[in-house]
């Protein structure tokens, strides 16, 4: 029996306009009924996240910033932060890529330095609450991950530079201009768990869909797991089920299919 279902946003939960399908509230109004949990879980900051789902006046989870933030009903459960010395150190390296722009992801915002319009487009697709600084590394906040934004494109462009960091941090390329930096032993997966034992959910009972590389221990923790016909290729391979087509309800479709 699923008990819980936890599904990322970009590409896989949204269409490719960023947005919800219609059909998605009948659906999540029936899993509420039956005592079933849906859990958005994605790289995004957790306030862009509740922007979504605000209607939902009790029992909303949220896993948010890649699972280094896990909320309820607006109370935070679960939170881990990068050293601040370790933040700068990344800010720092990231800075010298000169097709990358570095976002410092806070619990209270977003911190940014640069207010080129087409990178800024991209940060108010994820971030609801950002702030335009002259030096990220003085904020008063605590770092939940750090982020590439590589309009050039962050696996070829960006990951090359930032990938001997994968022995000392997780380092997920979560988009095709995305990079995001967390603890070592912080991932969607990590933050899947936690709420597993929380509610005292198995596995087994848990279904889990996804489209990229920041899915891929997401994928590892739930025996229904789904990638979307637009995910990488290296997460279909783990993926026991097709999710469909997210511009064609994949999510809300397979749910109905598998949860009847």
């Amino acid at each position: 029996m699923i008990k819980l279902i936890v599904s990322d946003m970009d590409g896989t939960l949204l269409d490719d306009s960023k947005k919800l399908h219609d059909d998605f509230w009948e659906v999540f109004e029936e899993l509420q009924k039956r005592g079933i949990y849906f859990v958005p879980a994605s790289g995004r900051q957790y306030f862009n996240i509740y922007e979504y789902f605000k209607r939902i006046k009790k029992g909303l989870v949220i896993i948010a910033e890649n699972g280094s933030y896990i909320v309820e009903d607006g109370k935070e459960i679960y939170s881990k932060c990068l050293d601040k010395k370790d933040a700068v150190e990344l800010i720092e390296a990231a800075r010298r890529i000169s097709t990358a722009d570095v976002i410092f992801c806070g619990k209270k915002k977003a911190y940014i330095e640069n207010d080129n319009p087409k990178f800024i487009e991209e940060v108010e697709k994820y971030y609801t609450r950002y702030e335009i600084v002259k030096d990220i590394t003085k904020v008063d906040d605590e770092a939940l991950k750090i982020t590439l934004c590589d309009l050039t494109g962050a696996e070829e462009n960006s990951f090359p530079y930032v990938k001997k960091y994968s022995e000392k941090y997780k380092v997920a390329v979560s988009g095709f201009i995305w990079i995001d930096i967390t603890q070592k032993d912080i991932n969607k997966g990590v933050g899947l768990r936690i709420l597993q034992e929380k509610l005292g959910i198995t596995k087994d009972e848990t279904m889990v869909f996804g489209d990229y590389l920041n899915d891929y221990e997401l994928m590892l923790e739930g025996a229904y797991s789904f990638a979307m016909e637009n995910a990488h290729p290296d997460l279909k391979k783990i993926a026991k089920y097709n999710g469909g087509d997210n511009n064609n309800s994949g999510v809300v479709k397979s749910i109905k299919k598998f949860v009847p």
